[in-house]
């Protein structure tokens, strides 16, 4: 039986989703975060999870727990923006050697809840964060807009939908990412070091000490080419930002536009999908020893705004006042 339902998990409010095998939490107070997806069937738990996580602890280190949305993700140098039609100065949130504004803010904001239903087929909730002059953040990015999204739930998985309207008479710069936290290991009862991830790398983006982009895109060394192959452990060993345009890689003989982690002893896999707006990855584990690592899709380039390649190379964009911005996601499990 589908449903949906709010519950506290240790403090924290969400909106509980139970369809097609799988349960998800949606901790709307907190960037409207996925806190935990599960495949309960084939005993698979997603993100990065522990049963005992107080809402102060998810709070305060958001960008490592589940999957939290980032607006402005990334780095921005010395926190300038510069727009088409502004040049915003943000906060510069990371310290020195790095000296850049990083990670925005909505995954941290409380959102609220809009809908949550359930039927036969899926069950679904759509969170809503509305961005104005009462937002601390305003000060440095007066742009107002509306961020909504939707979370169903079925047998194929957890889709979620991510739409920007912009609601001022300002352009509102856009680079959205997910700071997506899988868990190592996923499988219940299984080993981190029989973990492979397959990450479609076309090109490697070059990043300088302050993790900013030299704005070289170079070809694939060996050491890269173990993504492509899905040969690639993502755990066990450090792995700091490592930088790719998006391609496509196979699924079921079947092309496929996201990327995939394997636990090879099972030959169960988490299968993440993404809509075409992500065009580029990045990969980092945290030193890869605490028990999880991010494959994180980004719709631009670190630093986009600001670099001197073309915005079809960057992937930087800009939303007209009154228009949207939508992206779509998808994860799933496959035997």
């Amino acid at each position: 039986m589908n449903s949906t339902q709010f519950i506290n998990f240790n403090g924290t409010s969400c909106v509980k989703l139970s369809a097609g095998g799988y349960e998800a939490l949606v901790a709307y107070e907190i960037g409207s975060n996925v806190i935990r997806l599960r495949d309960n069937k084939n005993g698979v738990e997603f993100f990065r999870f522990k049963a005992d996580n107080s809402a102060d602890t998810i709070r305060q280190s958001a960008e490592v727990w589940g999957l939290p949305t980032l607006y402005l993700p990334n780095r921005f140098a010395d926190g300038v923006l510069k727009a088409s039609d502004a040049v915003y100065q943000l906060p510069v949130n990371e310290k020195a050697p790095y000296n850049n504004h990083i990670h925005g803010f909505i995954h941290k904001r409380v959102h609220e809840v809009v809908e949550h239903m359930a039927d036969d087929n899926c069950a679904w909730v759509k969170t809503r964060y509305v961005y104005d002059e009462n937002d601390e953040f305003f000060q440095y990015l007066p742009v107002k807009f509306i961020a909504e999204y939707t979370f169903t739930l079925s047998q194929y998985g957890l889709e979620q939908t991510i739409k920007f309207t912009n609601c001022s008479d300002k352009m509102l710069p856009m680079s959205l990412a997910s700071h997506t936290t899988i868990n190592s290991p996923f499988v219940d009862g299984g080993k981190e070091g029989d973990i492979r991830l397959t990450v479609p790398a076309g090109k490697k983006c070059e990043l300088n000490d302050r993790c900013l982009p030299t704005e070289r895109l170079k070809s694939l060394t060996m050491y890269d080419l173990e993504y492509k192959t899905g040969n690639k452990c993502p755990v066990l060993q450090d792995i700091s930002n490592d930088m790719y345009t998006a391609e496509h890689t196979e699924l079921d003989h079947e092309k496929f536009y996201g990327v995939i982690a394997e636990d090879i002893a099972s030959g169960k896999k988490i299968c993440y999908q993404v809509s075409d707006e992500y065009k580029f990855w990045i990969v980092w584990n945290d030193k890869g020893f605490n028990g999880y690592f991010c494959p994180e899709p980004m719709t631009a380039m670190i630093d986009a705004p600001n670099l001197s390649l073309p915005a079809d190379v960057t992937g930087y964009c800009e939303v007209k006042p009154g228009d949207t911005y939508e992206t779509h996601q998808r994860f799933f499990t496959k035997l």
